[in-house]
């Protein structure tokens, strides 16, 4: 295949300019965080910094990306209707990041924002190689992008997990954009990996500012509604794998997350200790490890996910192998308990989540 090369400088473009906008626009969200009063207070055992950090840094990651979007991506009607639930998602965070809001009242914004987006033709279309009834598609695509928009918010609970997880499962897809292709989806995904890359140097541990509510959402938002978006729907294989890999670890996150208030009787927002990151700080590993360990994961299903996208003749066979080794880790981290931390999940200050989910 060959690719034409104005569209590679765009995609290039998108990504270098999106970095350099969230590592120059950061400082000045920090700042801002610090004026509004959206700090992240340590004041019970899940966090595990020991200082007032700011959060409501994603504003950063937002502002490259919608800058980076507009200059090199052709809005077309499924595009406005995305950026326009990507909007409400942000301002939805921002509140949520100085105020604290209700789970209820947020995750109904996030209805109203997934709907807008699916009204405007960020639909489902096809599953496992079957075409899906119109008045099916519409409540099977605002389910998927609500999942995806909480799960990724869900696993941001350590130092740069989220936003290095996210610019793995984006670079991932950028990769099949390019292959299939499809450049719009291309230049979306380049302003996600650039805006990620941009913000990371202040999120990583020790982090200076925390992406907040604002980020987790919006990049969850962005993942689930580009994933649909485009000619990624007209390739039954890719509307089915594709995303379920790139977005692997986060779905496992949340699924299991559900499973597990759901059986003791909690709410699925229930607030609690038991996300996979939290598990491998159980385990023993540092914030710096365990983070690593989630980038490995989620960059053996995005490859997983690129090697389905091409004609191969080993494709499946390494498809069902980056699963049985994601799958054998997930289930060592669920089931594992660490032999001094049997009757109580924190022992030690330092080790607590930062994130209410």
């Amino acid at each position: 295949m060959i690719m034409d090369p104005n569209f590679i400088v765009k995609v290039l473009l998108s990504l270098i300019v999106a970095a350099a906008l969230a590592f120059a626009v950061t400082p000045l969200v920090k700042r801002l965080a610090q004026r509004v009063g959206a700090m992240d207070v340590p004041k019970d055992e899940r966090r595990m910094h020991k200082i007032p950090i700011p959060r409501m840094g994603g504003l950063a990651i937002f502002f490259a990306f919608l800058i980076a979007v507009l200059c090199f991506a052709g809005i077309d009607r499924e595009l406005r209707g995305i950026l326009l639930g990507a909007t409400i998602i942000v301002v939805l965070g921002i509140l949520d990041d100085i105020l604290t809001l209700n789970a209820l009242p947020k995750f109904a914004v996030q209805i109203v924002a997934a709907v807008i987006a699916v009204l405007h033709g960020c639909r489902i279309e096809h599953f496992m190689g079957f075409r899906l009834a119109t008045w099916l598609s519409y409540p099977v695509s605002v389910i998927w992008i609500v999942a995806i928009t909480n799960a990724v918010n869900f696993i941001d609970g350590l130092d740069g997990l989220a936003a290095g997880v996210s610019a793995i499962s984006a670079g991932s897809m950028l990769v099949v954009a390019l292959l299939v292709p499809d450049y719009n989806s291309a230049i979306l995904l380049a302003a996600i990996v650039g805006a990620c890359a941009g913000f990371i140097p202040y999120n990583f541990n020790p982090a200076k500012i925390f992406m907040g509510d604002t980020g987790s959402t919006f990049l969850g938002f962005m993942l689930s509604s580009i994933s649909i978006y485009g000619l990624f729907k007209m390739y039954a294989i890719i509307s089915f794998a594709v995303p379920f890999l790139v977005l692997g670890l986060p779905i496992f996150d949340i699924c299991f997350a559900v499973i597990r208030r759901v059986s003791k009787g909690q709410s699925p927002m229930h607030a609690d200790r038991g996300h996979v990151h939290h598990r491998l700080i159980d385990m023993g590993f540092s914030q710096k490890q365990a983070v690593a360990i989630a980038y490995m994961l989620s960059a053996i299903l995005g490859m997983a996910a690129v090697v389905l996208t091409n004609d191969g003749e080993m494709k499946a066979l390494i498809f069902i192998g980056a699963v049985i080794v994601v799958g054998a880790i997930g289930v060592l981290v669920i089931f594992h308990r660490h032999p001094d931390k049997q009757d109580e999940t924190t022992e030690k200050p330092e080790e607590k989540s930062h994130e209410e989910n």
